[in-house]
């Protein structure tokens, strides 16, 4: 039987709600499949913060290095500085494990609606590649004469050739594989003349390798405009850091609602392993209620299982995911009144209704 080891990390918030819902599904398709999830959940986040004064174990990369995934929940907290709680555990593990690869699909699914007028399910289908290990995160500045009127902070954003040549293969890759070969590389090159132009001709570099691809740029002011205005000309979308962290999430709320959002911080190289995540967030204000919706987890769930070799499973899980959403079990998020444990329990029992099929 094929055997998966998974690291469960729910964190913060709503994270130790949909995290066990995903799990929940995900027990539910080994079954159906035929492998076997071995999981072990570890504490770490803000309350194993208050605990120990740490977001989690010094050796913390050590533990998770041999798992074969890591399937996040969220990171933040009303009571504690985010920049303490998102270096301190996500971002840690991202960089530590050189997750460079940061993809977000973007779809309408079945029985959402999207805020955008004459928008269906079908009219959008994206792929959004965010290089996540440099770029405008990479943590390299400072602070000095702190307190005094003359203080300084800076924040350097740092662009090398190895890392923005990788991330760009990557994304004309996910391009080439697509129906429509499309790439659009964001920058804002004409304002930031060093690292964005840099990133524009490493992109020319690449796309000679890539002769299917179509790929175009688009400053990252006018994507933001274009995502709303003219959504059906995107397919797949590289851009840094930060460019694309904003763009993602613009992209939720265009689908319907950031509880649907799926994230994968993927190693390509397979030397580490990857980390799967949805994009929402801790979302503390909701945090407890039981109402946080499932569905970005479990895409999230689904984009794991692909990883892993589970293709099938992967496909199946989406196809009760949409069969659930279409039949209008919805949380509030999205214009419906069921709870977590409700979709979830939909979920399941489509999965097992295919099973019995």
């Amino acid at each position: 039987m094929r055997r998966h080891h998974i690291a469960a990390i729910p964190g913060d918030g709503i994270g130790q709600e949909v995290i066990p819902a995903g799990l929940e599904v995900l027990m539910a398709l080994a079954e159906r499949q035929g492998f076997a999830l071995d999981v072990e959940t570890f504490p770490w986040g803000s309350d194993y913060y208050r605990q120990t004064g740490r977001m989690m174990p010094e050796d913390g990369l050590d533990t998770l290095k041999p798992f074969h995934a890591i399937f996040f929940g969220a990171v933040g907290d009303a009571h504690l500085p985010d920049d303490l709680t998102l270096w301190g555990l996500r971002l840690k593990i991202c960089q530590g494990f050189d997750q460079y690869a940061n993809i977000r699909p973007t779809r309408v699914l079945p029985g959402l609606t999207s805020p955008l007028r004459e928008v269906s399910p079908g009219d959008i289908d994206w792929v959004i590649v965010r290089e996540n290990s440099e770029g405008e995160y990479a943590g390299h500045g400072g602070r000095a004469h702190r307190g005094h009127p003359e203080e300084i902070a800076t924040e350097t954003a740092i662009f090398t050739r190895a890392g923005v040549t990788r991330i760009m293969r990557t994304a004309f890759a996910i391009a080439a594989k697509r129906t429509r070969k499309l790439l659009t590389v964001v920058t804002k090159s004409n304002a930031q003349k060093h690292g964005m132009v840099f990133w524009d001709e490493i992109a020319a570099e690449v796309a000679a390798e890539f002769p299917t691809v179509t790929w175009e740029k688009e400053l990252v002011d006018a994507m933001a405009a274009r995502m709303v205005r003219r959504p059906q000309s995107i397919d797949t979308v590289v851009a840094t850091n930060l460019h694309a962290d904003i763009l993602s999430d613009l992209a939720g709320a265009v689908a319907g609602s950031l509880g649907v959002a799926p994230t994968a911080n993927l190693d390509p190289s397979r030397r580490f392993p990857s980390m799967f995540e949805p994009i929402h967030g801790s979302a503390f204000d909701i945090a407890g209620k039981g109402v946080a919706n499932p569905v970005a987890t479990f895409w999230t769930a689904a984009m794991m299982l692909e990883h892993l070799g589970e293709a099938v499973a992967a496909a199946a899980l989406i196809t009760a995911v949409e069969q659930v959403c279409a039949a209008g079990i919805l949380t509030a998020d999205v214009g419906g009144s069921a709870n977590t444990a409700a979709v979830t329990a939909a979920v399941v029992a489509a999965i097992k209704g295919a099973n019995a099929a």
